[in-house]
């Protein structure tokens, strides 16, 4: 049997390695204590990680040169679009992404939101 349980920071920040080490020794001696498992177990304690959706400048930093998918209100139809390529920066106007070679500046205000993608789509 495999118990799998995902922790996060209450205010939202960053689950670290050590944070995952001090629960699973809290909850293992928890569950070692409690008459509710009989049989053995292996105990996996996790984050759920990233979001794959940036928000935060600390997100547009750290994912500098990852691919993503960024979908926008285009100007004039007000139609919604989509451009997959390499997040270069999120600038005070613009978020800018490489595809292809060639430099694409999508104006903030028409930008829905920002995913991360996988390199093959």
């Amino acid at each position: 049997m495999t118990m799998q349980v995902q922790i996060r920071q209450q205010g939202g920040g960053d689950v670290s390695l050590d944070d995952c080490a001090r629960f699973s020794g809290s909850m293992e001696d928890a569950l070692e204590a409690s008459p509710v498992l009989s049989e053995s177990y292996v105990l996996e304690i996790s984050s759920p990680g990233i979001d794959e959706y940036l928000s935060s400048d600390k997100d547009f930093l750290s994912f500098r040169s990852f691919p993503v998918e960024v979908c926008f209100l285009a100007k004039g139809t007000k139609e919604r679009q989509s451009f997959e390529g390499l997040l270069l920066e999120r600038s005070e106007q613009h978020v800018h992404i490489n595809i292809k070679g060639r430099i694409k500046k999508i104006p903030r205000e028409d930008v829905n939101y920002v995913r991360l993608t996988s390199s093959t789509g």
